[in-house]
């Protein structure tokens, strides 16, 4: 008899486990339990780190009132993959902009997801590269649009701000955190100058050099032209690396640029200018008549060649650019 009661209590007790087991599993977050404890997460971490399990619970779920950007990363130190770090810094640039501006709410999370501890997400989303950046929205699945083209228009803060807003209509002003290594930098210059000048004292003559002051001259509109300042501000990368193991030297977009493509603007204008220079050398009446000649030619030639390599790069940047010369 004491067998018989026994066998009963325990098969009464596994089907009460497996019972409440099941609830435990079955009991889904409500909406806002899900944008409370988000918010909590967003106040500790402007970027949530998901895993599987979070990704389920507060992107798959439904209903939602609330947009998630996600960025699918792969940033360990194992993957090698420096535009990862990159993407990040930049991602972690716009989020605080939006965790800490006066239009701050409930309605957009920023999110990241590494491959490491999110491989089943990757193969679910089928993404095979990274970093990649999607919008959830709060109603329906993602579309094509939901996907920043960054090989486009890059992963800038300000490209990324503005995508969101095409697809949230929530704005985000981009604030960069001050960067003093350049403001060091000048005042070691100014220092040494200063320093130069001092020693100099007594025979400051290189002051009243009218060439110097005209090759400073030159060399600083060279620098603002092409975009030395806009680089000093927004501090791009280099080049940027595509995923197919190409370089890209000049920026799909209007809105950025690389180190590299500001080098390139420079000698092209510097080449341009030479080029003016050498035809009007070449209208005076100084000199012999064939050095004139071949001056004129070869200073058309820089002005048409180097003027046309410029429009063709402003128009690949500023997209629906109609005209062109020669290339």
């Amino acid at each position: 008899m004491r067998p018989t009661i026994s066998l009963f209590c325990l098969v009464s007790c596994v089907f009460i486990f497996s019972n409440c087991n099941g609830q435990v599993k079955t009991k889904s977050i409500s909406l806002s339990e899900r944008v409370e404890q988000l918010s909590q997460m967003s106040f500790k971490r402007s970027v949530i780190k998901f895993n599987p399990q979070k990704f389920k619970d507060f992107v798959k779920a439904t209903p939602r009132n609330y947009s998630v950007v996600i960025m699918f990363t792969a940033i360990a130190p194992a993957r090698q993959c420096s535009i990862c770090r990159q993407a990040s810094e930049e991602f972690n640039i716009v989020a605080n902009s939006h965790r800490y501006s006066a239009t701050f709410n409930n309605d957009l999370f920023f999110v990241v997801l590494d491959f490491d501890g999110s491989a089943d997400v990757f193969q679910w989303m089928k993404i095979n590269t990274a970093p990649m950046f999607i919008h959830f929205p709060p109603k329906g699945k993602p579309k094509q649009k939901d996907t920043l083209d960054v090989q486009r228009v890059g992963f800038a803060a300000e490209a990324i701000a503005k995508w969101i807003h095409e697809q949230t209509d929530i704005q985000i002003r981009v604030f960069r955190p001050p960067n003093y290594s350049n403001s060091v930098a000048f005042l070691l210059v100014l220092c040494l100058l200063g320093g130069f000048l001092y020693l100099r004292r007594n025979n400051l003559d290189i002051l009243y050099n009218k060439t110097l002051w005209g090759v400073a001259a030159v060399f600083f509109c060279f620098s603002m032209v092409s975009g030395q300042m806009w680089n000093h501000i927004r501090s791009p990368p280099f080049v940027h690396k595509s995923h197919n193991g190409g370089v890209m030297y000049i920026h799909g977009s209007s809105q950025g640029q690389f180190v590299l493509e500001t080098y390139i603007v420079i000698v092209l204008n510097a080449a341009i200018v030479i080029g003016m220079i050498m035809m009007i050398d070449a209208a005076s009446k100084k000199g012999g008549v064939r050095v004139r000649r071949i001056m004129a030619i070869l200073g058309l030639v820089f002005v048409a060649i180097d003027f046309s390599v410029i429009l063709s790069i402003f128009r690949s940047k500023a997209h629906g650019y109609p005209y062109s010369f020669l290339i």
